[in-house]
Parts: structure tokens; sequence; C-alpha cells
């Protein structure tokens, strides 16, 4: 009996170092104090939101609406001229707003959005405001229309609108054509593979250090032809995204159900009124704030979407901004990744 009790005695450390230590589930992430941030990740393999935040939150878009822009456009557009083509890759790759307010214009403005939203079914999307018809970066969108814009891409577009913009959004230029450092938030905190539409605003019309194309963006990641800039038409930034009285919208997209089953919280009314879905903000969401967003396609097969949009205080840095924003999409990639 002593000698079964010692031999138990000696085994009991085997058998509970030969049992497998989970790994603790991570951490949410954290939103610094004073930054609004609504996000989603959407896991393609399983069909559901695994990370969210406010997702039905609405932000101004920035630069992100130009991926509905060029929907819209190419699915107008059975043949696409030349210039248009490289148009459509400045827009795409490096952010250029002058290409964006070129389709802009043409496409009838407020009207693109309204048209995108419902064939989209986008319920928390809203043009801009009537009294300002040009500014395309003050179009209201959420984290899960955002989601639901890539899922469009994914799933119904046709291969012809769906490859060349995705193909475009895989080659992101590090430098902005304004001269902004584009790789913040997913190129710099995840891994490449990855595609990327990212969009900012409020930070004045000039970067405070211009970008120079430089290593590979994520840490340990494989760089990739996209690392680098992408000569552009013109380099002046457009007015689409200047600071502008408020006003109402020229409409409203019709309301859908939701991305995949998963009940996802409404957010409180923030700056825009109410964020009942399908409804239209009385004035431009964060007006005075600066906003940053990161967005697309992240991991191996290019298996989750992920969103991420932000607004900080106003008078917040670029590199204040920037770093938060990094920091924060390495915590949401964990998070709805895990």
């Amino acid at each position: 009996m002593i000698r079964s009790l010692a031999l138990l005695t000696a085994t009991l450390p085997l058998l509970a170092s030969a049992v497998p230590a989970f790994a603790a589930a991570p951490a949410a992430p954290h939103v610094p104090a004073g930054v609004a941030a609504g996000y989603a990740v959407f896991d393609r393999q399983t069909g559901r939101l695994t990370a969210h935040r406010d997702a039905h939150r609405r932000f101004r878009s920035a630069s992100v609406v130009k991926i509905m822009i060029a929907i819209d456009y190419l699915e107008s557009h059975r043949k696409v001229p030349a210039r248009d083509l490289a148009l459509l890759k400045v827009m795409l790759r490096v952010s250029d707003d002058d290409a964006a307010s070129a389709f802009w214009d043409r496409g009838g403005k407020g009207r693109i959005i309204e048209r995108t939203a419902r064939k989209l079914g986008l319920t928390d999307t809203a043009p801009p405001p009537a009294d300002k018809p040009g500014f395309w970066g003050y179009t209201s969108l959420s984290a899960l229309d955002t989601v639901r814009v890539y899922r469009y891409l994914l799933d119904r577009a046709e291969p012809r609108v769906s490859d060349l913009i995705l193909g475009h959004l895989r080659r992101a230029g590090q430098c902005g054509s304004d001269g902004f450092d584009q790789y913040f938030g997913i190129p710099r905190g995840v891994a490449r593979p990855w595609a990327v539409k990212q969009g900012w605003s409020g930070y004045g019309l000039r970067p405070p250090v211009r970008c120079r194309p430089s290593s590979p963006a994520a840490p340990g990641a494989p760089g990739s032809p996209g690392s680098q800039s992408v000569p552009v038409p013109s380099a002046v930034p457009a007015a689409a995204e200047a600071p502008a009285p408020p006003g109402r919208p020229a409409g409203a997209p019709a309301p859908a159900g939701p991305v995949s089953g998963v009940p996802v919280p409404v957010a409180p009314a923030d700056a825009a009124g109410p964020a009942a879905p399908g409804s239209a903000p009385r004035i431009v969401p964060d007006y005075g704030r600066p906003v940053l967003h990161t967005t697309g396609l992240v991991g191996p097969k290019e298996r989750w979407i992920m969103v991420l949009l932000t607004a900080y205080p106003a008078g917040t840095s670029w590199q204040r901004s920037t770093s938060q924003i990094t920091r924060l999409a390495r915590e949401v990639y964990r998070a709805g990744t895990s």
C-alpha cells in the first residue's frame, strides 16, 4: 500500500505535465479613452461575426467610400477605357482623391451611394449632406456595412468587378497620393497576406512627414509589389474631405437583414443622430474630429474580413492616431481570429 502511494505520488507530476496547456483567450481589444471605435471581424469559413463593437455606429467614410464608387462605376460600364482603368488603379491603390472626384461627379454624386446601398443591402450607409453634394468623404457608413461591401465583392459581384477592385487592394501602396503613409492599422499590425482600403480625414492637406516607401509593413511579413507607391496623375488632394457645415443627406438606403445571423447590438446615438438601420444622419458623423479607418481581407486565403473605423478627439496628431489604430487593429485581429 505504501509503495503504491509512493508510485502514485511520483506519477502525478508526470501526468500533469502531459496535459496540454490551453491558451488563454485574447483580452478584449482596448479602445483608448476619447477614441470612438466601431469594428467587425467576419469569418468567411464559418459565415459568422467573430468580433464586433458598435458595428452599426456611423462614421464619416473618408476614402473607404472609394470601394463603393468603384463598384458603381464598373457595374454601369461594361467597357472601361484605358484612362478610367488608370484612374481606378490610383484611386484604389494609393487613394487618389482627384480620381475619386472624377467618378463621383460623373456618377451623379450622392446617387452613387443610394444605388449601391440599395443593391448591397446596406442599412447604415447614407450620402453626404445635401448642401455638400461634392464631398464624397462625408458619406456615412458603419463597420457592419463595410463588411457587407466586402462580402458582396467576394460572393456576388461579377468577377470582372471583384477581380479588378480586390486586385488593386491586394497591391495597396504604402504612400497615398497626398503623401500620407497609409500603412497603418492592418498593414502595420497584421502579417500578410492582406488586401486593404484605408481612410483618413481631418489631418490637413499635407502630412507631418511625407511618406517614403520603406520595408514590409507587418512585423516578419514578406514584401510584395504593393509596398511601393504608384505614380498618379495628380498629387493635389481634392476638397472632398474638407470640413463642411452640417446638413441633411439627399436620401437613405432601404433596410436589409443581418450580415450573418449573429445579433449585433445597435450603438447608442452618435454625433450623426440615432443609429436606426436605414435612417439618414442629420449631420456629418464626428464632424470636427479626425477619422482614421483600416479595412480589408486578412489571414490565410483571406479567410477574414476585418473592418476598424475610428474617430479621435479634435487636435489629435497623425502620429498618435496611427499608433493607436495600429495597436487596436492588432488586438481586434487577435480577438476575431483566435
